[in-house]
């Protein structure tokens, strides 16, 4: 008997990490994504994953875990704990704090129209939603627990297992599906209703922003110093209104240091070249996610503005883009500094955090 119960054990323990999980989705309902007017122009459907196909289930129940305080080691801290829906799923401080002090080395990034990225985190070293999804849990400077435990909480609890047998055709739940369920979640967390939208929607037809006139045309001439290329120059990293991503979606050493001391993408491809290189972030919703940079050394968007405007600093995998660096930046004038900050303030969706679909729903 004693052996025949440690045998049940592995195996229910094998289940619950298991990488291939060969389920059948039951009977769900499609969820319909729900495209604002801009991204539905410029950019084509975001891509699903033949094997986690989006479900109203699905959705729901990666809403629950993703605010579940048991994916933790101690039970105090959830996927929000970093990611707060108030602040564009990030947080306040510079690097985040895990569940037992220690500090991290980056900056949580805002989790926004997540379902058109690939290579997730600052340094590229995920490259899907679903296996960025496993990072946190067991990560010891954020949320330290191991998924047999994490799981074994899930599969006691009175309402999951029935959660997961809506979503996935199975009570007996494993690290694969929570995953899966938190990825679906966060492909729903689509931002694209900014008052720069709007303008841009109506193609910069005065008053079309929600703005007042003298901020709208403020932000308009931001807009300018931000694409041409003898001004603000940033359209090669963050794109123009073509691109409503508002990111190139690759990576850049942008001249934060003449040393390089985080490798950044390098830490993970063992290229030298890739030393000191992160993702670009999206420009939306800046003003919800302060502070900036990787390492969340900015609190401000004028300390962004004058990195770039004289704060450049030459490094041997410095970006070619950074044109100016010599210039120490593309040195802009106080006037071009209100215009292009007041442009990136247009970028922040106010809706976007009032979201009723992407807050706790307990």
């Amino acid at each position: 008997m004693k052996v025949l119960l440690s045998i049940i054990g592995i195996l229910i323990l094998a289940a619950s990490c298991r990488k291939d999980p060969g389920f059948d989705v039951g009977e769900t309902t499609p969820y319909v994504i729900e495209y604002p007017e801009r991204l539905a122009k410029y950019l084509p459907p975001m891509s699903i994953p033949d094997d986690n196909p989006m479900t109203v289930e699905g959705v729901e129940l990666g809403r629950m875990l993703f605010f579940d305080e048991r994916l933790s080691g101690d039970n105090t801290m959830s996927c929000a704990g970093c990611h707060d829906p108030a602040l564009s799923f990030s947080d306040t401080g510079a690097v985040s704090v895990g569940i037992d002090g220690l500090v991290g080395e980056r900056n949580a990034m805002p989790l926004i129209n997540l379902g058109w990225m690939d290579h997730l985190f600052w340094d590229g070293r995920k490259p899907t939603m679903e296996t960025q999804a496993f990072a946190p849990v067991t990560d010891p400077v954020e949320m330290h627990e191991n998924w047999p435990n994490a799981v074994s909480e899930l599969q006691d609890d009175s309402q999951y297992p029935l959660l997961f047998e809506r979503a996935f055709g199975s009570k007996i739940i494993d690290s694969v599906m929570v995953a899966k369920a938190i990825a679906q979640f966060e492909r729903t967390l689509i931002s694209g209703n900014s008052p720069m939208d709007k303008y841009m929607n109506a193609s910069f037809v005065i008053g079309s922003s929600g703005w007042s006139m003298a901020d709208e045309l403020a932000a308009y001439q931001g807009f300018i110093i931000f694409r041409e290329e003898d001004k603000g120059d940033c359209i090669h990293c963050h794109g123009d209104s073509f691109n409503p991503l508002w990111t190139d979606n690759l990576f850049h050493n942008n001249g934060l240091d003449a040393v390089i001391t985080d490798k950044g993408l390098g830490k993970f491809t063992g290229i030298p070249s890739d030393y000191g290189k992160f993702k670009t972030p999206t420009l939306r919703n800046l003003v919800f996610t302060a502070p900036y940079m990787h390492d969340g050394r900015f609190e401000t968007l004028d300390e962004v503005i004058n990195h770039y405007s004289e704060g450049l600093h030459h490094s041997p995998t410095i970006d070619p883009l950074m044109k100016k660096v010599d210039d120490g930046g593309v040195q802009l004038t106080s006037e071009e500094k209100y215009y292009l900050k007041m442009f990136l303030i247009s970028l922040s969706d106010s809706t976007f955090i009032a979201d009723e679909r992407f807050t706790d729903p307990g």
